[in-house]
Protein backbone atom coordinates (compact mmCIF):
# COMPACT_ATOMS: atom_id res chain seq x y z
CA UNK A 1 0.00 0.00 0.00
CA UNK A 2 1.26 3.49 -0.91
CA UNK A 3 0.11 6.92 0.14
CA UNK A 4 1.22 10.43 -0.83
CA UNK A 5 -0.13 13.93 -0.68
CA UNK A 6 0.52 17.33 -2.17
CA UNK A 7 -1.46 20.56 -2.53
CA UNK A 8 -3.26 22.66 -5.09
CA UNK A 9 -5.76 25.54 -5.01
CA UNK A 10 -9.49 25.75 -5.73
CA UNK A 11 -10.66 29.19 -6.84
CA UNK A 12 -13.98 30.61 -5.68
CA UNK A 13 -14.18 33.84 -7.64
CA UNK A 14 -10.83 35.53 -7.05
CA UNK A 15 -10.32 33.92 -3.65
CA UNK A 16 -8.39 30.68 -3.35
CA UNK A 17 -8.90 27.72 -1.04
CA UNK A 18 -5.94 25.39 -0.43
CA UNK A 19 -6.84 21.83 -1.38
CA UNK A 20 -4.88 18.80 -0.23
CA UNK A 21 -4.56 16.21 -3.00
CA UNK A 22 -4.18 12.71 -1.55
CA UNK A 23 -3.43 9.52 -3.48
CA UNK A 24 -3.88 6.03 -2.02
CA UNK A 25 -2.85 2.74 -3.68
CA UNK A 26 -4.24 -0.56 -2.44
CA UNK A 27 -4.11 -4.11 -3.77
CA UNK A 28 -7.14 -4.96 -5.82
CA UNK A 29 -8.73 -4.62 -9.21
CA UNK A 30 -7.16 -1.73 -11.15
CA UNK A 31 -9.45 1.30 -10.87
CA UNK A 32 -9.17 5.06 -10.54
CA UNK A 33 -11.62 6.81 -8.24
CA UNK A 34 -11.67 10.59 -7.78
CA UNK A 35 -13.56 11.99 -4.78
CA UNK A 36 -13.94 15.40 -3.18
CA UNK A 37 -16.81 17.19 -5.00
CA UNK A 38 -15.16 17.50 -8.45
CA UNK A 39 -17.00 18.98 -11.42
CA UNK A 40 -17.14 17.49 -14.92
CA UNK A 41 -13.84 18.98 -16.11
CA UNK A 42 -12.08 17.73 -13.00
CA UNK A 43 -13.53 14.22 -13.30
CA UNK A 44 -12.04 14.06 -16.79
CA UNK A 45 -8.61 14.58 -15.25
CA UNK A 46 -8.51 10.81 -14.62
CA UNK A 47 -8.01 10.18 -18.33
CA UNK A 48 -5.66 13.12 -18.82
CA UNK A 49 -3.43 12.12 -15.89
CA UNK A 50 -3.29 8.46 -16.92
CA UNK A 51 -2.27 9.30 -20.50
CA UNK A 52 0.22 11.97 -19.39
CA UNK A 53 1.99 9.60 -16.98
CA UNK A 54 2.23 6.80 -19.54
CA UNK A 55 3.38 9.11 -22.36
CA UNK A 56 6.00 10.59 -20.04
CA UNK A 57 7.69 7.18 -19.82
CA UNK A 58 6.39 6.32 -16.36
CA UNK A 59 4.48 3.21 -15.23
CA UNK A 60 0.80 3.44 -14.38
CA UNK A 61 0.07 1.51 -11.16
CA UNK A 62 -2.10 -1.57 -11.73
CA UNK A 63 -3.81 -1.29 -8.37
CA UNK A 64 -6.89 0.24 -6.83
CA UNK A 65 -6.20 4.00 -6.88
CA UNK A 66 -8.20 6.54 -4.91
CA UNK A 67 -7.50 10.26 -5.19
CA UNK A 68 -9.15 12.51 -2.64
CA UNK A 69 -9.47 16.29 -2.74
CA UNK A 70 -9.80 17.76 0.74
CA UNK A 71 -11.76 19.61 2.08
CA UNK A 72 -14.47 17.61 0.36
CA UNK A 73 -17.15 20.23 1.08
CA UNK A 74 -15.58 22.86 -1.22
CA UNK A 75 -16.69 22.68 -4.88
CA UNK A 76 -13.73 22.11 -7.17
CA UNK A 77 -13.50 22.55 -10.89
CA UNK A 78 -11.16 23.12 -13.78
CA UNK A 79 -8.09 21.35 -15.03
CA UNK A 80 -5.59 23.06 -12.74
CA UNK A 81 -5.44 20.04 -10.40
CA UNK A 82 -3.94 17.71 -13.04
CA UNK A 83 -0.30 18.29 -12.10
CA UNK A 84 -0.92 17.76 -8.38
CA UNK A 85 -2.93 14.58 -9.02
CA UNK A 86 -0.23 13.14 -11.30
CA UNK A 87 2.57 13.81 -8.81
CA UNK A 88 0.54 12.37 -5.92
CA UNK A 89 -0.05 9.17 -7.95
CA UNK A 90 3.64 8.87 -8.85
CA UNK A 91 4.67 9.45 -5.22
CA UNK A 92 2.19 6.82 -3.99
CA UNK A 93 3.71 4.46 -6.56
CA UNK A 94 7.19 5.31 -5.15
CA UNK A 95 8.43 6.82 -8.39
CA UNK A 96 9.21 10.03 -6.50
CA UNK A 97 9.70 10.54 -2.77
CA UNK A 98 6.41 11.42 -1.05
CA UNK A 99 8.23 13.81 1.26
CA UNK A 100 9.50 15.87 -1.70
CA UNK A 101 5.99 16.94 -2.73
CA UNK A 102 4.27 17.19 0.67
CA UNK A 103 4.95 20.93 1.00
CA UNK A 104 4.71 21.82 -2.68
CA UNK A 105 1.84 23.75 -4.21
CA UNK A 106 1.14 22.56 -7.77
CA UNK A 107 -1.04 24.25 -10.38
CA UNK A 108 -1.33 23.19 -14.01
CA UNK A 109 -3.19 21.22 -16.65
CA UNK A 110 -1.66 18.16 -18.29
CA UNK A 111 -1.84 17.38 -21.96
CA UNK A 112 -2.08 13.77 -23.04
CA UNK A 113 1.59 13.91 -24.05
CA UNK A 114 2.66 15.04 -20.58
CA UNK A 115 3.13 18.72 -21.38
CA UNK A 116 2.05 21.15 -18.67
CA UNK A 117 -0.44 23.65 -20.03
CA UNK A 118 -1.26 27.01 -18.40
CA UNK A 119 -4.55 27.65 -16.67
CA UNK A 120 -6.47 30.78 -15.67
CA UNK A 121 -6.26 32.26 -12.20
CA UNK A 122 -2.62 31.48 -11.42
CA UNK A 123 -2.03 34.79 -9.60
CA UNK A 124 -4.94 34.50 -7.11
CA UNK A 125 -4.07 30.83 -6.61
CA UNK A 126 -0.45 31.63 -5.70
CA UNK A 127 -1.63 34.48 -3.47
CA UNK A 128 -3.84 31.99 -1.60
CA UNK A 129 -0.90 29.60 -1.30
CA UNK A 130 1.32 32.34 0.11
CA UNK A 131 -1.36 33.34 2.63
CA UNK A 132 -1.56 29.70 3.74
CA UNK A 133 2.21 29.61 4.38
CA UNK A 134 3.41 27.76 1.27
CA UNK A 135 6.72 29.06 -0.08
CA UNK A 136 7.33 26.72 -3.03
CA UNK A 137 4.98 26.65 -6.01
CA UNK A 138 5.10 24.71 -9.28
CA UNK A 139 3.28 26.29 -12.23
CA UNK A 140 3.30 25.95 -16.03
CA UNK A 141 6.30 27.67 -17.60
CA UNK A 142 4.06 30.09 -19.54
CA UNK A 143 2.65 31.52 -16.28
CA UNK A 144 5.92 31.81 -14.35
CA UNK A 145 5.99 35.60 -14.70
CA UNK A 146 2.44 35.89 -13.37
CA UNK A 147 3.14 33.63 -10.39
CA UNK A 148 6.40 35.47 -9.61
CA UNK A 149 4.43 38.64 -8.85
CA UNK A 150 3.73 37.23 -5.39
CA UNK A 151 6.60 38.11 -3.02
CA UNK A 152 8.43 35.57 -0.83
CA UNK A 153 7.37 32.59 -2.94
CA UNK A 154 9.83 30.44 -4.91
CA UNK A 155 8.27 29.63 -8.29
CA UNK A 156 9.30 26.69 -10.45
CA UNK A 157 8.03 26.84 -14.02
CA UNK A 158 7.95 23.48 -15.80
CA UNK A 159 7.20 22.61 -19.39
CA UNK A 160 6.34 18.94 -18.91
CA UNK A 161 5.69 16.28 -16.31
CA UNK A 162 9.01 14.66 -17.26
CA UNK A 163 10.87 17.80 -16.27
CA UNK A 164 9.13 18.01 -12.89
CA UNK A 165 9.83 14.34 -12.08
CA UNK A 166 13.48 14.87 -12.95
CA UNK A 167 13.74 17.95 -10.73
CA UNK A 168 12.10 16.19 -7.77
CA UNK A 169 14.39 13.15 -8.15
CA UNK A 170 17.56 15.16 -8.72
CA UNK A 171 17.98 13.71 -12.21
CA UNK A 172 19.12 15.53 -15.38
CA UNK A 173 16.27 17.70 -16.63
CA UNK A 174 15.25 16.80 -20.19
CA UNK A 175 14.80 19.53 -22.78
CA UNK A 176 11.30 20.13 -24.09
CA UNK A 177 10.93 22.11 -27.31
CA UNK A 178 8.08 24.50 -28.06
CA UNK A 179 5.43 23.23 -30.42
CA UNK A 180 5.98 23.89 -34.11
CA UNK A 181 3.05 26.26 -34.85
CA UNK A 182 4.27 28.66 -32.15
CA UNK A 183 7.79 28.78 -33.62
CA UNK A 184 6.33 29.48 -37.06
CA UNK A 185 4.67 32.69 -35.85
CA UNK A 186 1.23 31.22 -35.36
CA UNK A 187 -0.76 31.67 -32.13
CA UNK A 188 0.82 29.82 -29.24
CA UNK A 189 -1.32 26.69 -28.64
CA UNK A 190 -0.09 26.51 -25.05
CA UNK A 191 -1.88 29.79 -24.28
CA UNK A 192 -5.27 28.61 -25.51
CA UNK A 193 -6.38 27.71 -21.99
CA UNK A 194 -5.87 31.27 -20.73
CA UNK A 195 -8.50 32.89 -22.97
CA UNK A 196 -12.25 32.60 -22.60
CA UNK A 197 -14.13 32.60 -25.93
CA UNK A 198 -16.08 35.84 -26.17
CA UNK A 199 -14.11 37.44 -23.34
CA UNK A 200 -11.44 39.15 -25.39
CA UNK A 201 -10.95 42.60 -26.83
CA UNK A 202 -14.02 42.47 -29.04
CA UNK A 203 -16.49 41.82 -26.23
CA UNK A 204 -16.36 45.28 -24.73
CA UNK A 205 -15.11 43.82 -21.46
CA UNK A 206 -11.42 44.24 -22.09
CA UNK A 207 -8.71 46.32 -20.52
CA UNK A 208 -7.70 49.59 -22.06
CA UNK A 209 -3.93 49.51 -22.26
CA UNK A 210 -3.38 53.18 -22.87
CA UNK A 211 -3.06 56.09 -20.50
CA UNK A 212 -1.74 56.48 -17.02
CA UNK A 213 -0.22 59.46 -15.30
CA UNK A 214 2.90 57.69 -14.18
CA UNK A 215 5.55 58.24 -16.79
CA UNK A 216 3.12 60.05 -19.09
CA UNK A 217 0.11 58.74 -20.94
CA UNK A 218 0.60 56.05 -23.51
CA UNK A 219 -0.50 56.50 -27.08
CA UNK A 220 -4.26 56.62 -27.15
CA UNK A 221 -7.24 59.00 -27.19
CA UNK A 222 -6.15 62.48 -26.08
CA UNK A 223 -8.21 65.23 -24.49
CA UNK A 224 -6.68 67.66 -26.96
CA UNK A 225 -9.03 66.14 -29.56
CA UNK A 226 -12.11 67.43 -27.70
CA UNK A 227 -13.36 70.80 -28.93
CA UNK A 228 -15.00 73.12 -26.39
CA UNK A 229 -16.91 71.45 -23.55
CA UNK A 230 -15.19 73.35 -20.75
CA UNK A 231 -17.73 72.25 -18.12
CA UNK A 232 -17.55 68.59 -19.18
CA UNK A 233 -13.75 68.69 -19.24
CA UNK A 234 -13.73 70.11 -15.71
CA UNK A 235 -16.09 67.36 -14.57
CA UNK A 236 -13.85 64.74 -16.21
CA UNK A 237 -10.79 66.11 -14.40
CA UNK A 238 -12.63 66.20 -11.06
CA UNK A 239 -13.89 62.65 -11.59
CA UNK A 240 -10.36 61.41 -12.26
CA UNK A 241 -8.84 63.32 -9.32
CA UNK A 242 -11.34 62.03 -6.77
CA UNK A 243 -12.55 58.70 -8.27
CA UNK A 244 -16.08 60.12 -8.59
CA UNK A 245 -18.94 58.74 -10.66
CA UNK A 246 -20.00 60.84 -13.65
CA UNK A 247 -23.19 61.32 -15.66
CA UNK A 248 -22.93 62.98 -19.09
CA UNK A 249 -26.21 64.07 -20.65
CA UNK A 250 -26.54 65.77 -24.01
CA UNK A 251 -27.57 65.49 -27.66
CA UNK A 252 -25.95 63.06 -30.12
CA UNK A 253 -22.58 64.18 -31.45
CA UNK A 254 -21.81 66.51 -28.54
CA UNK A 255 -18.79 64.44 -27.46
CA UNK A 256 -20.03 62.32 -24.54
CA UNK A 257 -18.35 59.14 -25.75
CA UNK A 258 -15.17 61.03 -26.72
CA UNK A 259 -14.88 62.39 -23.20
CA UNK A 260 -15.52 59.04 -21.52
CA UNK A 261 -12.97 57.22 -23.66
CA UNK A 262 -10.32 59.75 -22.63
CA UNK A 263 -10.88 59.30 -18.91
CA UNK A 264 -8.44 56.35 -18.50
CA UNK A 265 -5.71 58.48 -20.09
CA UNK A 266 -5.77 60.98 -17.20
CA UNK A 267 -6.07 58.46 -14.37
CA UNK A 268 -2.97 57.74 -12.26
CA UNK A 269 -1.23 54.43 -12.79
CA UNK A 270 -2.27 51.64 -10.44
CA UNK A 271 -0.30 51.04 -7.27
CA UNK A 272 1.33 47.66 -6.75
CA UNK A 273 -1.54 46.37 -4.60
CA UNK A 274 -4.15 47.68 -7.01
CA UNK A 275 -2.32 46.06 -9.94
CA UNK A 276 -2.38 42.70 -8.18
CA UNK A 277 -6.11 43.05 -7.53
CA UNK A 278 -6.88 43.92 -11.15
CA UNK A 279 -4.57 41.24 -12.54
CA UNK A 280 -6.18 38.59 -10.33
CA UNK A 281 -9.67 39.42 -11.65
CA UNK A 282 -8.55 39.46 -15.28
CA UNK A 283 -6.59 36.25 -14.83
CA UNK A 284 -9.67 34.44 -13.49
CA UNK A 285 -11.82 35.91 -16.27
CA UNK A 286 -9.40 34.74 -18.95
CA UNK A 287 -8.70 38.16 -20.50
CA UNK A 288 -5.24 38.84 -19.10
CA UNK A 289 -3.25 40.29 -22.02
CA UNK A 290 -0.63 37.90 -23.39
CA UNK A 291 2.87 38.91 -22.41
CA UNK A 292 1.62 41.28 -19.68
CA UNK A 293 1.57 39.37 -16.39
CA UNK A 294 0.80 42.55 -14.44
CA UNK A 295 -1.88 45.09 -15.41
CA UNK A 296 -0.50 48.51 -14.47
CA UNK A 297 -3.10 50.84 -16.00
CA UNK A 298 -6.73 51.32 -14.94
CA UNK A 299 -9.08 49.07 -16.94
CA UNK A 300 -11.78 50.53 -19.17
CA UNK A 301 -14.87 48.38 -19.59
CA UNK A 302 -17.62 49.43 -22.01
CA UNK A 303 -20.31 46.76 -22.42
CA UNK A 304 -22.98 47.13 -25.10
CA UNK A 305 -26.39 48.32 -23.94
CA UNK A 306 -27.83 44.87 -24.68
CA UNK A 307 -25.76 43.42 -21.82
CA UNK A 308 -27.72 41.37 -19.31
CA UNK A 309 -27.65 41.74 -15.55
CA UNK A 310 -25.44 38.62 -15.02
CA UNK A 311 -22.93 39.96 -17.57
CA UNK A 312 -22.69 43.20 -15.58
CA UNK A 313 -22.53 41.94 -12.00
CA UNK A 314 -21.31 38.38 -12.61
CA UNK A 315 -22.99 35.10 -13.36
CA UNK A 316 -22.92 31.95 -15.40
CA UNK A 317 -23.63 28.28 -14.82
CA UNK A 318 -22.15 26.75 -11.70
CA UNK A 319 -20.02 29.20 -9.76
CA UNK A 320 -20.44 32.71 -11.21
CA UNK A 321 -17.74 34.33 -13.31
CA UNK A 322 -16.67 37.99 -12.96
CA UNK A 323 -18.92 40.51 -14.66
CA UNK A 324 -18.26 43.97 -16.05
CA UNK A 325 -18.29 45.63 -12.62
CA UNK A 326 -15.41 43.39 -11.52
CA UNK A 327 -13.51 43.66 -14.81
CA UNK A 328 -13.66 47.45 -14.30
CA UNK A 329 -12.28 47.18 -10.74
CA UNK A 330 -9.94 50.14 -10.03
CA UNK A 331 -10.87 51.53 -13.44
CA UNK A 332 -13.81 52.84 -15.44
CA UNK A 333 -17.16 51.22 -16.27
CA UNK A 334 -18.67 53.18 -19.15
CA UNK A 335 -22.34 52.68 -20.00
CA UNK A 336 -23.00 54.45 -23.27
CA UNK A 337 -26.67 54.99 -24.12
CA UNK A 338 -27.39 54.19 -20.47
CA UNK A 339 -31.21 54.43 -20.72
CA UNK A 340 -31.12 51.64 -23.31
CA UNK A 341 -29.84 49.17 -20.70
CA UNK A 342 -32.53 47.15 -18.97
CA UNK A 343 -33.82 48.65 -15.74
CA UNK A 344 -32.96 45.42 -13.94
CA UNK A 345 -29.34 45.63 -15.05
CA UNK A 346 -29.01 49.29 -14.08
CA UNK A 347 -30.54 48.81 -10.64
CA UNK A 348 -28.12 45.95 -9.97
CA UNK A 349 -25.31 48.52 -9.96
CA UNK A 350 -26.56 50.26 -6.85
CA UNK A 351 -25.10 47.82 -4.33
CA UNK A 352 -21.54 47.65 -5.76
CA UNK A 353 -21.50 51.45 -6.16
CA UNK A 354 -21.88 51.77 -2.39
CA UNK A 355 -19.88 48.80 -1.11
CA UNK A 356 -17.06 48.43 -3.65
CA UNK A 357 -17.74 44.72 -4.06
CA UNK A 358 -20.47 42.45 -5.40
CA UNK A 359 -21.80 39.29 -3.79
CA UNK A 360 -23.33 36.86 -6.29
CA UNK A 361 -25.31 33.91 -4.95
CA UNK A 362 -26.03 30.88 -7.10
CA UNK A 363 -27.07 27.32 -6.35
CA UNK A 364 -23.43 26.19 -6.65
CA UNK A 365 -22.21 28.70 -4.08
CA UNK A 366 -21.76 32.33 -3.09
CA UNK A 367 -18.95 34.39 -4.55
CA UNK A 368 -17.63 37.80 -3.47
CA UNK A 369 -15.86 39.81 -6.17
CA UNK A 370 -14.15 43.21 -5.98
CA UNK A 371 -16.02 45.99 -7.80
CA UNK A 372 -14.62 49.40 -6.86
CA UNK A 373 -14.96 51.21 -10.16
CA UNK A 374 -15.75 54.67 -11.53
CA UNK A 375 -19.14 54.65 -13.22
CA UNK A 376 -19.59 56.88 -16.28
CA UNK A 377 -23.09 57.14 -17.71
CA UNK A 378 -23.86 58.77 -21.06
CA UNK A 379 -27.40 59.49 -22.19
CA UNK A 380 -29.41 61.49 -24.71
CA UNK A 381 -32.13 63.80 -23.38
CA UNK A 382 -34.88 61.89 -25.23
CA UNK A 383 -35.27 58.92 -27.61
CA UNK A 384 -34.47 61.03 -30.70
CA UNK A 385 -31.79 63.05 -28.90
CA UNK A 386 -32.96 66.48 -30.06
CA UNK A 387 -35.04 67.48 -27.04
CA UNK A 388 -32.50 69.98 -25.67
CA UNK A 389 -31.66 71.59 -29.04
CA UNK A 390 -33.47 74.78 -30.04
CA UNK A 391 -35.19 74.46 -33.40
CA UNK A 392 -34.03 70.85 -33.86
CA UNK A 393 -37.56 69.53 -34.31
CA UNK A 394 -37.85 66.99 -31.51
CA UNK A 395 -40.95 64.91 -32.17
CA UNK A 396 -40.94 62.97 -28.90
CA UNK A 397 -44.06 63.41 -26.80
CA UNK A 398 -43.67 64.66 -23.20
CA UNK A 399 -44.71 61.22 -22.00
CA UNK A 400 -42.03 59.55 -24.11
CA UNK A 401 -39.39 61.98 -22.81
CA UNK A 402 -40.37 61.37 -19.18
CA UNK A 403 -40.45 57.60 -19.69
CA UNK A 404 -37.03 57.65 -21.35
CA UNK A 405 -35.42 59.77 -18.65
CA UNK A 406 -37.05 57.73 -15.87
CA UNK A 407 -35.12 54.64 -16.96
CA UNK A 408 -32.26 56.07 -14.91
CA UNK A 409 -33.88 55.92 -11.49
CA UNK A 410 -33.49 58.49 -8.75
CA UNK A 411 -31.73 56.09 -6.34
CA UNK A 412 -29.16 55.24 -9.04
CA UNK A 413 -28.49 58.87 -9.99
CA UNK A 414 -28.28 59.81 -6.31
CA UNK A 415 -25.13 57.69 -6.17
CA UNK A 416 -23.53 59.63 -9.04
CA UNK A 417 -21.40 62.54 -7.81
CA UNK A 418 -21.18 64.63 -11.00
CA UNK A 419 -23.98 65.36 -13.46
CA UNK A 420 -23.06 67.47 -16.45
CA UNK A 421 -25.04 68.77 -19.40
CA UNK A 422 -22.88 68.31 -22.50
CA UNK A 423 -23.96 71.05 -24.91
CA UNK A 424 -23.73 70.75 -28.68
CA UNK A 425 -20.43 72.09 -30.01
CA UNK A 426 -20.68 75.36 -31.93
CA UNK A 427 -19.02 75.98 -35.28
CA UNK A 428 -16.55 78.47 -33.77
CA UNK A 429 -15.50 75.94 -31.11
CA UNK A 430 -15.09 73.18 -33.66
CA UNK A 431 -13.25 75.13 -36.37
CA UNK A 432 -11.97 78.37 -34.90
CA UNK A 433 -9.91 77.21 -31.94
CA UNK A 434 -6.68 75.33 -31.57
CA UNK A 435 -6.31 72.11 -29.56
CA UNK A 436 -7.18 72.23 -25.87
CA UNK A 437 -5.13 70.88 -23.01
CA UNK A 438 -3.66 67.47 -23.65
CA UNK A 439 -4.23 64.43 -21.49
CA UNK A 440 -0.64 64.66 -20.24
CA UNK A 441 -1.20 68.14 -18.79
CA UNK A 442 -4.48 67.20 -17.12
CA UNK A 443 -3.03 63.89 -15.87
CA UNK A 444 -0.25 65.78 -14.08
CA UNK A 445 -2.80 67.87 -12.17
CA UNK A 446 -4.85 64.80 -11.38
CA UNK A 447 -1.79 63.01 -10.03
CA UNK A 448 -0.93 65.94 -7.75
CA UNK A 449 -4.48 66.02 -6.40
CA UNK A 450 -4.45 62.26 -5.80
CA UNK A 451 -1.14 62.56 -3.95
CA UNK A 452 -2.60 65.23 -1.65
CA UNK A 453 -5.57 62.98 -0.88
CA UNK A 454 -3.33 59.95 -0.34
CA UNK A 455 -1.18 61.89 2.11
CA UNK A 456 -4.28 63.08 3.99
CA UNK A 457 -5.67 59.55 4.27
CA UNK A 458 -2.31 57.87 4.92
CA UNK A 459 -3.42 56.20 8.16
CA UNK A 460 -6.84 55.12 6.87
CA UNK A 461 -8.09 52.38 4.53
CA UNK A 462 -9.08 55.03 1.93
CA UNK A 463 -6.99 56.59 -0.80
CA UNK A 464 -9.40 58.75 -2.83
CA UNK A 465 -12.10 61.25 -1.93
CA UNK A 466 -14.72 59.18 -3.75
CA UNK A 467 -14.13 56.23 -1.41
CA UNK A 468 -14.31 57.81 2.04
CA UNK A 469 -17.64 57.83 3.91
CA UNK A 470 -19.20 61.25 4.35
CA UNK A 471 -19.42 61.10 8.13
CA UNK A 472 -15.66 60.48 8.30
CA UNK A 473 -15.05 63.62 6.24
CA UNK A 474 -17.38 65.68 8.41
CA UNK A 475 -15.86 64.52 11.68
CA UNK A 476 -12.16 64.17 10.91
CA UNK A 477 -11.62 66.72 8.13
CA UNK A 478 -13.99 69.68 8.54
CA UNK A 479 -14.33 72.29 5.80
CA UNK A 480 -13.90 76.03 6.22
CA UNK A 481 -16.47 77.61 8.57
CA UNK A 482 -19.72 78.36 6.75
CA UNK A 483 -18.58 76.75 3.50
CA UNK A 484 -21.32 74.08 3.57
CA UNK A 485 -24.20 76.54 4.09
CA UNK A 486 -25.44 76.41 0.43
CA UNK A 487 -25.50 72.60 0.47
CA UNK A 488 -27.23 72.53 3.85
CA UNK A 489 -29.91 74.90 2.55
CA UNK A 490 -30.50 72.64 -0.45
CA UNK A 491 -30.88 69.67 1.88
CA UNK A 492 -33.41 71.54 4.03
CA UNK A 493 -35.42 72.34 0.88
CA UNK A 494 -35.41 68.71 -0.21
CA UNK A 495 -33.12 69.35 -3.18
CA UNK A 496 -30.38 67.14 -1.73
CA UNK A 497 -30.59 63.84 0.13
CA UNK A 498 -28.23 62.98 2.97
CA UNK A 499 -26.27 60.88 0.51
CA UNK A 500 -26.23 63.81 -1.91
CA UNK A 501 -24.81 66.09 0.78
CA UNK A 502 -21.99 63.62 1.38
CA UNK A 503 -21.30 63.46 -2.36
CA UNK A 504 -21.09 67.24 -2.56
CA UNK A 505 -18.63 67.22 0.33
CA UNK A 506 -16.43 64.62 -1.40
CA UNK A 507 -16.37 66.61 -4.63
CA UNK A 508 -15.56 69.81 -2.71
CA UNK A 509 -12.52 68.09 -1.23
CA UNK A 510 -11.42 67.01 -4.70
CA UNK A 511 -11.78 70.59 -5.99
CA UNK A 512 -9.71 71.78 -3.04
CA UNK A 513 -7.02 69.19 -3.81
CA UNK A 514 -6.89 70.33 -7.45
CA UNK A 515 -6.60 73.97 -6.37
CA UNK A 516 -4.07 73.25 -3.63
CA UNK A 517 -6.34 74.45 -0.82
CA UNK A 518 -5.73 72.98 2.64
CA UNK A 519 -9.50 72.45 2.97
CA UNK A 520 -12.59 73.28 0.91
CA UNK A 521 -13.84 76.85 1.01
CA UNK A 522 -17.22 78.28 0.02
CA UNK A 523 -16.24 78.52 -3.66
CA UNK A 524 -15.27 74.83 -3.76
CA UNK A 525 -18.64 73.86 -2.28
CA UNK A 526 -20.56 76.07 -4.72
CA UNK A 527 -18.69 74.51 -7.66
CA UNK A 528 -19.37 71.04 -6.28
CA UNK A 529 -23.08 71.87 -6.01
CA UNK A 530 -23.13 73.13 -9.58
CA UNK A 531 -21.41 69.98 -10.84
CA UNK A 532 -24.00 67.85 -9.07
CA UNK A 533 -27.18 69.79 -9.83
CA UNK A 534 -26.28 71.66 -13.03
CA UNK A 535 -27.53 74.90 -11.45
CA UNK A 536 -25.14 77.86 -11.27
CA UNK A 537 -24.50 79.27 -7.82
CA UNK A 538 -23.63 82.78 -6.72
CA UNK A 539 -21.92 83.76 -3.54
CA UNK A 540 -24.36 84.50 -0.73
CA UNK A 541 -24.14 87.83 1.12
CA UNK A 542 -21.91 87.79 4.16
CA UNK A 543 -23.68 86.49 7.23
CA UNK A 544 -26.61 84.98 5.33
CA UNK A 545 -27.58 81.36 5.52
Amino acid sequence: MGFARTCSVALVGVEGVVVEVQADLEPGLAAFTLVGLPDKSLIESRDRVRAAIVNSGETWPQKKLTVGLSPASVPKGGSGFDLAVACAVLAANERIAPRSIADLMMIGELGLDGRVRPVRGVLPAVLAAADAGYRHVVVPERTTAEASLVPDVAVLGVRSLRQLVAVLNGEPVPDEEDEGPYREGRPDPMLAGLAVPGGGMGSGLATSLGGGASGGPAAGPDLADVAGQSAARLALEVAAAGAHHLYLKGPPGAGKTMLAERLPGILPALSRQESLEVTAVHSVAGILPAGRPLVGTPPFCAPHHSATMPSLVGGGSGLPRPGAVSLAHRGVLFLDEAPEFTVKALEALRQPLESGHVVVARSAGVMRLPARFMLVLAANPCPCGRYSLLGAGCECSPTAVRRYQARLSGPLLDRVDLRVEVEAVSRSELLGRGPGESSAVVAARVLEARERATARYADTPWRANGDIPGHELRIRWPVAPGAMHPAERDMERGLLTARGLDRVLRVAWTLADLAGHPRPDAEDVRTALQLRTGVGRVAAPAGSR
